[in-house]
């Protein structure tokens, strides 16, 4: 399976920010999608919103993806949140201490 089977993103906006969904694996194979999306999309305004309520599983590259978001939007004084996510994606975060530098919301939240 190739990594854009395994991983659909789908970026869009939203009044107050830009939403990055995700659905399926976030891995070595997939995490490069993800950073291209995260580059080329026009983030300048407002929040932006990792959505991972769907997506299964991460592995480190996935991880270390989420932080340089983290990183280009503190650079850009914006601020980066994730949604709630699978049990599996959110005992990685938190076992790994990533939990504790991102700000998690349910989709709706502002």
């Amino acid at each position: 399976m190739g990594a854009i089977e395994q991983l659909r993103i789908d970026v869009r906006r939203e009044p107050d920010r830009v939403v990055i969904a995700l659905e399926g694996e976030l891995d070595m194979a997939s995490a490069p999608l993800l950073q291209k999306a995260i580059e080329s999309a026009d983030l300048d305004d407002g929040m932006v919103v990792l959505d991972l309520h769907d997506l299964q599983f991460i592995d480190s590259t996935g991880l270390r993806v989420i932080l340089a978001a983290r990183k280009l939007c503190s650079e850009r004084n914006q601020e980066l949140a994730v949604t709630h996510s699978s049990q599996q994606v959110e005992r990685l975060l938190s076992v790994t201490g990533v939990a504790e530098h991102l700000r998690t919301i349910s989709p709706e939240d502002g």
